[in-house]
Order: structure tokens, then C-alpha cells, then sequence
């Protein structure tokens, strides 16, 4: 079957669009977990590379300022689903352990700040931690993230010691007991 160009054009957008339409209700039923909860240990933990990011604020973080507390460094997107699905459990995980000195580090991909403002305004609950950008993706070539999200746990000496490819459940019980382990 043969589609002229214009119809052509008007499928792709139609199907564009049912495809974004779950995205529209950011806090709502979507943001369930995935159930994967496994992270890859590293077998020879490797340096994290050193960064200087801002964040929506301007504020400048960098990962030598983390040194001494475990960092959890996630790469992702707005329009990005398995991203938005963590996110509450990245904040669950997050308000668990800040006591004990975690930081979660959110680094968008490609996006501009008023875009990544207004969509975390949407999230519910919304993020209390760092969302930094890395608006030519140099952090993410140096990371070598091969899609999103790409999350990497990194201990108190700054080594990577997990990493994981795609959306986790970060509030399960298996990885809060991995990240406890690292304090």
C-alpha cells in the first residue's frame, strides 16, 4: 500500500501523538514501577570522571564536591518513559538515605531548563533533589551512556561501582539494601 507524503505525514504525527499521550498525566497511575530492581556491579570499580554542571538554579555542582558521601548519578529525559517511571523512586530513595549522606544527581539530556522546570513541576512527588544539565551530552560520551535512563552508583572514594541501563525501582528493598551497604 502506497500513502502519499501528506497522508504519510499526518499518520506519523497521529501515531506521535497516541504514543506521547500517557506521557500528559506525568503524576498519575504511569509512574508505577517497572519491578526491575537489578544493578550491575562492577567487578573492578572504575574512577568516576569529575564534572562541573549547572543546575536549574545556575548553581554549579560538580562530583569532587560529593566526595566522602555516595552518589547516585542518573541520566534521563522528559520524553523519555522508563524516566519518568523512576523518578518517584529515586525521590523515595533519596529522602531515605540523605541522612546518611546520599545524593541523587538527575542530568538531563538535550533539554532546555524551562522545559525541565515545568515538567517537574508536573511529578508527583516532585524531585527535592539536584536536576543538572548536560545540554551537549559531554558527561553522558564520558559515562559512555548508551540510552536513557543510564543510572551509576558511585561509593564514598568516588569509584563506580554499580551502573544500570534502562528504568529500576530504586525504593526496592534489594537495591536500598545495596546503596545502605556502601555507607
Amino acid at each position: 500500500m502506497h500513502l502519499s507524503a501528506n497522508k504519510h505525514h499526518k499518520l506519523s504525527l497521529f501515531f506521535l501523538l497516541v504514543m506521547l499521550l500517557p506521557l500528559t498525566g506525568v503524576a498519575s497511575e504511569k509512574t508505577t514501577p517497572t519491578g526491575n530492581y537489578k544493578l550491575k556491579l562492577l567487578t573492578q570499580p572504575v574512577s568516576a570522571p569529575d564534572f562541573q554542571l549547572k543546575d536549574m538554579d545556575g548553581e554549579q555542582h560538580s562530583l569532587k564536591q560529593y566526595r566522602g558521601k555516595v552518589v547516585v548519578i542518573n541520566f534521563w529525559a522528559t520524553w523519555c518513559p522508563p524516566c519518568i517511571r523512576e523518578m518517584p523512586s529515586l525521590q523515595k530513595l533519596y529522602e531515605t538515605f540523605k541522612s546518611k549522606s546520599l545524593v541523587v544527581l538527575a542530568i538531563n539530556q538535550w533539554e532546555d531548563e524551562d522545559r525541565v522546570f515545568e515538567f517537574m513541576g508536573r511529578l508527583n512527588p516532585a524531585p527535592t533533589f539536584p536536576v543538572l544539565f548536560d545540554s551537549d551530552s559531554k558527561l553522558s560520551e564520558l559515562y559512555k551512556v548508551q540510552g536513557l535512563p543510564s543510572t551509576f552508583i558511585i561509593n564514598k572514594q568516588g569509584k563506580i561501582v554499580y551502573r544500570a541501563k534502562g528504568g529500576r525501582d530504586f525504593d526496592h528493598p534489594q537495591i536500598m539494601d545495596k546503596i545502605n551497604a556502601l555507607f
